[in-house]
Formats: structure tokens, sequence, C-alpha cells
């Protein structure tokens, strides 16, 4: 039995393929490593009077180490202006680990095999991005956090991972990476 077609099928029109949305140059077009320890910001607490305090007495001290940071970055780079446009971002934030996960006598100096791989306890992420993000507009990286369409790498570590993960400082802190967001191109196959 033969099959017939109920309608006409035309060969299909060549495919636009959007290449990927990395950035144009793989250099970011703002960088820093801020040292100090990473505070939350988010979390508030009722003192009375109609005001609000920041529960955590770290937030205060890494925003200005951020600003300090970013304000120091910004003036080595000529002619350096505010970012503006969509933004894509890369905060990796770096801890000491507690004594507890590391191994005495002979094996001082060596993670335990029971320790956590990665810092899964207070402060949390989102907070730490939080503060982090308003540092920076306040430090004049770029006009609003708003800016930040696209996370690439966002995490906590330990400091044991200097040299192991890409970001990762020899202490406590934050290494920041800005790229500009560009239009992707279409391309034709």
């Amino acid at each position: 039995m033969e099959t017939v077609p109920l309608f006409e099928v035309a060969a299909p029109a060549p495919a636009l393929v959007v290449e990927d949305e990395a950035p144009e140059s793989p250099a970011p077009a703002f960088e820093v490593a801020v040292r100090g320890l990473p505070g939350p910001q988010g979390s508030k607490r009722h003192v009375g009077g109609g005001r609000m305090i920041e529960s955590s007495a770290k937030v205060k001290p890494w925003r200005e180490a951020v600003v300090w940071a970013a304000v120091a970055a910004r003036q080595k780079v000529t002619g350096f202006t505010k970012l503006d446009g969509p933004l894509a971002v890369d905060m990796v934030f770096c801890f000491d680990r507690p004594k507890g996960h590391m191994g005495t006598g002979r094996n001082a100096g060596l993670v335990r095999p029971s320790a956590p791989l990665r810092p899964d306890v207070t402060p949390d992420l989102s907070k730490l991005v939080r503060a982090t993000e308003d540092a920076l507009t306040t430090s004049g990286v770029y006009r609003d956090d708003a800016l930040i369409v696209e996370y690439r790498q966002l995490g906590k570590f330990y400091t044991t991972d200097h040299g192991l993960v890409p970001g990762v400082l020899d202490g406590p802190g934050c290494t920041i990476r800005l790229w500009r967001i560009e239009r992707p191109k279409a391309v034709e196959t």
C-alpha cells in the first residue's frame, strides 16, 4: 500500500545559529580581589522606636573592604567609566577552614576526610552577594546592581582550595569579576 502525504513538505530553511553569549574579549571589564571576612546583608533586627539594624556585625566592615578595594582597582584603570548595560559577574567567597576540619600530629596541615567539601553553613550565599553588590554600587563600579543579569561563577569555598579552584584566595575574602554582556551575533550555517 502506497502512502500519500496530506501536505507537501518543503525543505527546511537554513537555521540561524546563535554563538555563545560569551563576552567579545575573555578579559573582564572589572576585576578585584577583596581581602577580609565576607559579611552577610539582609537579616535585620528591631531595636525600638521603629529602627532596624543589621543583625550581622560583619556586614559593615565587609562592605567597607569591598568599597576600598573596588575604588583602588577602579583608579588603577586609566579612563575607567562606571559600567552600564547588562553585566555578568563572578563572585568567589573564601573562608578559612575551622581548626576541627584539619588533622593533628603527622596529619597536621591535611584536611580530614570527614570535613565538608565546601562551607555549607552560615552566612548564606545570597546575603553575601547582596552586601557585595551594594558595595560595588557605592564604590562607583557600576550604576546599579540591577545591571547584573548573569552569575557565571558564584560560590563559597575554603581557602584550602587556593590554587585548585579558579578565584579562590589564600585567605578570607572574595574575587570579583564583571563582564559586559554583548548582543549575540547570528551566523548562517
